[in-house]
């Protein structure tokens, strides 16, 4: 049988292959930071110190290979105390404006680059030095900007999702407690309205999808030639039935000779769907939504028109933000965020203009490129 002996104060469970006490490991960042700093100081010194006396050697050996004038050995003595203090006084003060220039502001960027790592994305670094490390700390305080952004709009997205969730389902609660304690009858009615409000979940998660795979740039377009005018038009008429609800008047102006145009036709018809339904929400009854369809020089241009309330230049600014609503929006507030993804994912731009009382219009652009490819 085999016995294992430990040593003063070793518990028994400490391999026997590692000594006790345990030797202290170094875990902290900055202390590495800092050796790592002195050894490059160190090396750079003993550089600059064989450059300085290899540089009087040279000067020595070809002043007296020149016979340019006798030298003595006392006056060699002199010469190289006196050119190795220089060379040494020389090369500490290169060296310390190297360590100021160079080193504290990468060790400002390293430090930096630990907080971030460990979630802190308010750090900044100051922007001095040579132009190079001067470059490195802006693009250091770009990246933290951007990090800091992405990480707000997660935060404010799960809220907005979670809000956004919390109303049907409470709905659906509400109305299978009252089923079931018997406050609602069980008829027809009330199992439509409890489908109706899972066709509101069901639009919602495909929404928040639609969003997600166009703003990380994963969706996938099935272009094919299409005559934009004519989806236009089939647009219009599938919500013919809304207009009409509303007493407003829907109008389609588009060329006959329109050109197609490579595009997915089923993102394009939920950009002119969502485009469109917005547009009749938000006009009183009579009024007029005006779609129009017409030829640029690279493409094709939409515009959207409505003679409804209009927008403050602040709602013009957050139109495309992820569920933002006016104050008199009654939908999730993603349709104009998808018609921007739907757009930019196809290369186009989309814009929205507006003046308080007269009405909005926004307008999208498609350009031709690869038209003849998918052709």
């Amino acid at each position: 049988m085999q016995t294992r002996r430990c040593g003063p104060g070793q518990p028994p469970w400490w391999p026997h292959n590692e000594p006790w006490p345990p030797r202290r490991r170094v875990h902290d960042g900055s202390v590495r930071r800092g050796h790592f700093f002195w050894r490059l100081a160190a090396v750079a010194l003993a550089v600059l110190l064989l450059a300085a006396c290899g540089v009087l050697a040279l000067a020595w050996l070809a002043a007296t290979g020149l016979g340019i004038g006798a030298v003595s050995p006392a006056g060699v003595a002199v010469l190289l105390v006196g050119g190795g203090t220089f060379a040494v006084v020389a090369a500490a003060f290169a060296l310390s404006r190297v360590m100021r220039r160079v080193a504290m502001p990468l060790g400002a960027v390293m430090d930096a680059a630990d907080r971030v790592a460990g979630g802190d994305y308010s750090v900044r670094v100051g922007e001095h030095g040579p132009p190079p490390i001067r470059a490195l700390g802006r693009a250091f305080n770009t990246m933290t900007g951007r990090l800091e952004d992405h990480d707000r709009l997660r935060r404010d997205l799960m809220a907005d999702v979670a809000h956004e969730l919390r109303t049907p389902l409470t709905v659906m609660q509400g109305k299978l407690e009252g089923l079931l304690d018997g406050v609602y009858p069980r008829d027809d009615r009330q199992l439509e309205e409890l489908l109706e409000e899972t066709h509101v979940l069901s639009r919602l998660v495909e929404d928040l999808r639609t969003v997600a795979l166009s703003e990380s740039g994963a969706l996938k377009l099935q272009k094919e030639l299409t005559d934009l005018g004519g989806l236009a038009r089939d647009v219009a008429r599938a919500l013919a039935g809304d207009a009409a609800a509303g007493d407003v008047t829907l109008e389609v102006d588009a060329a006959a000779d329109l050109a197609p145009i490579a595009i997915d036709p089923v993102r394009i018809r939920e950009v002119l769907t969502n485009l469109l339904s917005n547009a009749l929400r938000h006009t009183p009854a009579g009024g007029s939504v005006a779609v129009r369809v017409a030829a640029t020089p690279g493409g094709i241009s939409v515009d959207v028109s409505d003679t409804g309330t209009g927008m403050t230049p602040d709602e013009v600014a957050r139109a495309f933000d992820r569920f933002y609503k006016g104050p008199e929006s009654r939908g999730s507030g993603l349709g104009l965020t998808i018609a921007r993804g739907l757009v930019v994912a196809h290369g186009g731009e989309i814009r929205a203009s507006s003046d308080t009382g007269s009405g909005t219009t926004i307008s999208f652009t498609l350009r031709r490129d690869g038209d003849a490819t998918h052709a």
